[in-house]
């Protein structure tokens, strides 16, 4: 049998951050807590894990995945660096489709995509955060970059644009009939990956891959698009300039991203990521819950010490 080739990394740091490193969590300024909320539950399937006055956390089996906190006349703004979208990683085809499923028994907008190595349906909040929900399907071909473009091949040879319309019959033909479609989604649920509007992607990548020690898993210029992973994994990190190079960071009172969180292995990944930051005068901050920091774009991110 023929194996199937899968993306590489362009570059990988000498000071590689761990390859356990993964996404652990997304924060989210919102306007309303109560209908966000619902929301995730309801729409998405995460079960609440805990809330306050402002704040939720929600996610599975006590894990979040996405946190929300209420400002006071918050705002939409167009035009600025944040949050292009975050991922949902499924386990599988079936519990992918029964999310989707899900969806289409709320008809609730979204949009089925096949990324031919991950199959995904997108779709935007209610207050137009955009979420992914995907799975892998590295048995269908690959989807990178070469030479500075994105590449996309099936796995019997043939071109695709890596953006062709999901089959959905092929998808709901792995669900059960005793698939309950508005139960939470499975435990093994978990974020994939983010993606960023950035101001510029020489500078992202200088900071995510030289200094934070990502995999480099290359850049298409001309897409104006660039990902680094941790330990070769596709993108955990996707990062653009479709708001326009130079783009500024929204302003405090803006909606949307508030940071994106990474979980760390053990204690001494965290200390080695600090080290580098104090060495080249990266400004940073030692929280109670991790280690915090901005991006060149000013986009929040949050190392901690992975939880249990």
């Amino acid at each position: 049998m023929k194996s199937i080739e899968q993306p590489q990394p362009a570059a990988i740091s000498p000071h590689r951050i761990r390859p356990e490193t993964r996404p652990g969590f997304v924060h989210l300024k919102v306007a309303s807590l109560e209908k966000q909320r619902l929301f995730y539950q309801q729409v998405i399937g995460l079960e609440l894990n805990w809330q306050s006055e402002v704040s939720a956390g929600l996610g599975v089996a006590g894990r979040d995945l996405v946190r929300l906190t209420q400002i006071s006349n918050g705002k939409r703004v167009r035009g600025v660096t944040g949050l292009y979208h975050f991922a949902i990683l499924f386990p599988g085809r079936r519990e992918l489709a029964r999310a989707v499923a899900r969806l289409f028994a709320l008809r609730y907008p979204n949009y089925p995509t096949d990324h031919i190595m991950t199959k995904t349906t997108y779709l935007d909040d209610p207050e137009g955060n955009n979420i992914e929900l995907y799975c892998e399907s590295p048995e269908d071909g690959i989807f990178t970059f070469r030479d500075g473009e994105l590449f996309a091949r099936r796995a019997d040879g043939t071109p695709s644009d890596g953006r062709e319309p999901l089959d959905l019959e092929a998808l709901f033909a792995h669900l059960n009939q005793d698939d309950r479609l508005h139960d939470p989604v499975p435990p093994e649920t978990r974020i994939g990956h983010f993606h960023l509007y950035v101001s510029s992607l020489e500078e992202t990548r200088r900071f995510y891959h030289d200094l934070l020690g990502f995999d480099d898993m290359g850049t298409a210029r001309r897409f104006r698009m660039g990902t680094v992973s941790a330990g070769g994994y596709h993108h955990h990190i996707g990062y653009n300039t479709w708001q326009g190079e130079g783009a500024p960071p929204p302003p405090p009172d803006a909606l949307g991203l508030l940071y994106i969180a990474f979980d760390l292995p053990e204690q001494t990944a965290l200390n080695e990521i600090a080290v580098r930051l104090e060495h080249a005068g990266v400004p940073h901050e030692r929280r109670e819950d991790g280690l915090f920091l901005r991006d060149p774009s000013q986009n929040g991110v949050l190392f901690r010490v992975q939880e249990g």
